[in-house]
């Protein structure tokens, strides 16, 4: 059985944490756009260098080249078999559009949309703490600032696309690790997604 999951929320709000939690339990790989352009940036890569400039200037990658590197991940047979959990992507409507086309060339859809809700002061304090704990260049103020921006005015809509849809669960993400861990839980639990 194929599991197809998204999880979106603001910069801080522990998708990447809470992602890979339930991948795990699901048994699927996750795709985050975000480690993708950090292991090329690490590694050195012509999108590496791309991707830094991008994002040391508070910007987002570009929707064509962030849709190229998710189809390609996407069409690997672990996703195509297992299915996934979408991390990072996608981030506004042309993102969704080009997914949509994606899955519907697959004879496929999302199962669920993970929404955590976290306020946004509480967001930049998670970041500014994981700046100064993994050195990241892109966790700056003024950086942290701006994505936030965007995500409220471009990813943040998204969400009713998914919730007109009825894939969308909108979680808390205020708590602990496990509290909000359980809370998504209970919501794919009651849409039957077996893990």
């Amino acid at each position: 059985m194929t599991t197809r999951l998204l999880i979106v929320g603001p910069q801080g709000s522990g998708k990447g944490t809470q992602g890979q939690r339930v991948a795990e339990a699901y048994g699927v790989p996750v795709v985050s756009t975000g480690d993708i352009f950090r292991a090329n940036i690490k590694g050195g890569t012509e999108l590496g260098l791309k991707v830094k400039a991008i994002a040391d200037a508070g910007n987002l990658v570009p929707d064509d080249v962030t849709g190229e590197i998710v189809s390609d991940r996407l069409s690997q047979s672990d996703a195509i078999e297992r299915g996934f959990l979408l991390d990072g992507y996608p981030r506004n409507a042309a993102q969704v559009a080009y997914l949509d086309d994606f899955l519907a060339s697959h004879s496929a859809a999302l199962d669920a949309v993970i929404l955590l809700d976290v306020p946004r002061a509480e967001s930049v304090a998670r970041i500014t703490g994981r700046a100064e704990i993994e050195g990241r260049s892109d966790d700056t103020e003024d950086a942290v600032a701006h994505r936030l921006d965007i995500y409220e005015s471009e990813t943040a809509p998204i969400a009713e696309t998914y919730a007109q849809r009825g894939v969308l669960d909108r979680i808390d993400g205020v708590g602990t690790l496990e509290q909000v861990t359980e809370r998504i839980f209970a919501a794919l639990d009651a849409r039957s997604l077996i893990r």
